[in-house]
């Protein structure tokens, strides 16, 4: 074995029997079975016979001997238990040796990863579609004002027809977005954009029986562009469409997010997202962030005054950086407890003079007692609305608030 000594041989061989489930078999001229050894039983081999036809006990060689072309391989193999082999042919003086090398870990991944871009591909299909309908409308719009400039009554019609195409589209964007819960858990929020079409999207679905994903993403800007980030991204998170990514780890789901929106690919539009996974059973809640605010924790009963605190996680946006990686934090949520998962448009408002609203006005809000009844959510969106006076926000409005 490529002129090494012989222990470093003997080595390499008893790791490949180990990793790769080692099994052999001996066919003599006459393909009679004659010698078999290794982990027979992982392969459903363990009732051969020495001495008997091999076809009649191994059917995968059958028409395969005398060999053709030695040495041979078949790729991939289903055995008779189930396992999946590579199974390697090997001529020896008046012998054929037989080795099968377990692969079935291999098989399952690459069946998994066809699946997954089976599925990406459908969901980017309906995106298309929607970003072909919408820049359709934007650029008839464009050659409307250019074109019926003249034609007030002309123009104005074909205003309203783009602009029920735009609410068309934001009922599109809605429809995306999740709705409340009630039971096992208490899921809420308010979404408010400041244009048509904002640049924020969420959602929020069980990974499994045991584990609920909350997630919010944040584009910059606003418009048909951010808004279709937004939404492709939530999809992309809400699908699990993101290949080799074990969802239930939001560091690692952040990664693979920032690998696949890229801005450079997506019209030099970056985003924040938050995204966390919480453990029914244990309670704990595992995050993670990528440029975005942090989470509040108010731990006790609405219906009393409690105290907020703050969830730090830090990283990078999701677009900037191809091989950012992204820390995972943890908490432990005991009931009566509530999450609030937000974007910077909740707090960040501009008031009439100039002056911005400290983040604490929004804090202190949502620790206040809650009146049966009443929603702290609906009193933040009133409590922005007054300090930033008449007129839409500046930012989009988003927040989800997860009760225990």
């Amino acid at each position: 074995m490529l002129d090494l000594p012989t222990r470093v041989a003997d080595s390499l061989l008893q790791l490949l029997e180990g990793q790769r489930v080692l099994a052999h078999l001996v066919i003599d001229e006459a393909q009679n079975l004659v010698q078999s050894g290794g982990h027979l039983a992982h392969y459903g081999l363990d009732g051969l016979q020495a001495g008997s036809p091999a076809s009649d006990q191994l059917p995968f060689i059958e028409g395969l001997l005398p060999l053709v072309e030695t040495p041979f391989l078949i790729r991939s193999l289903a055995m008779p238990s189930g396992r999946v082999a590579d199974v390697h042919f090997f001529a020896d003086d008046d012998r054929v040796w037989v080795l099968l090398l377990d692969v079935t870990a291999e098989w399952e991944e690459a069946r998994l990863v066809q699946q997954k871009a089976y599925d990406m591909t459908l969901l980017s299909q309906r995106e298309a579609r929607l970003i072909a309908q919408l820049e359709a409308a934007n650029d008839e719009l464009t050659r409307a004002h250019r074109d019926l400039a003249a034609s007030r009554e002309a123009l104005q019609a074909t205003h309203d027809r783009l602009q029920h195409e735009l609410r068309d589209a934001e009922r599109y964007v809605r429809a995306t977005l999740p709705e409340p819960l009630s039971a096992p858990l208490d899921v809420d929020w308010r979404f408010v954009p400041s244009t048509e079409l904002g640049g924020d999207s969420f959602g929020y679905h069980w990974v499994d029986d045991e584990h609920f994903a909350i997630y919010l993403v944040d584009v910059c800007g606003h418009g048909v562009g951010s808004s279709l980030l937004a939404v492709a991204v939530a999809n992309t998170l809400r699908s699990e469409a993101l290949s080799r990514t074990d969802f239930h780890h939001p560091g690692e789901v952040l990664a693979a997010l920032n690998r696949a929106y890229q801005m450079e690919r997506h019209g030099e539009l970056f985003s924040t997202v938050w995204y966390g996974v919480y453990h029914r059973a244990s309670g704990q809640l595992r995050y993670a962030s990528a440029g975005h605010p942090p989470a509040l924790l108010v731990n006790g009963p609405a219906g009393c005054a409690c105290e907020g605190h703050s969830l730090p996680a830090g990283g990078p946006c999701i677009g900037i950086m191809p091989a950012a990686r992204y820390q995972e934090e943890a908490c432990t949520l005991r009931s009566p407890a509530r999450l609030f998962v937000f974007s910077d448009g909740t707090y960040e408002i501009t008031r009439p003079d100039g002056s911005m609203q400290p983040f604490s006005a929004m804090s202190d809000l949502l620790a206040r007692p809650v009146a049966e009844g009443h929603s702290e959510l609906d009193a933040l969106l009133e409590l922005a609305r007054e300090a930033h006076g008449p007129g839409a926000l500046d930012d989009d409005f988003t927040i989800i608030r997860m009760a225990l």
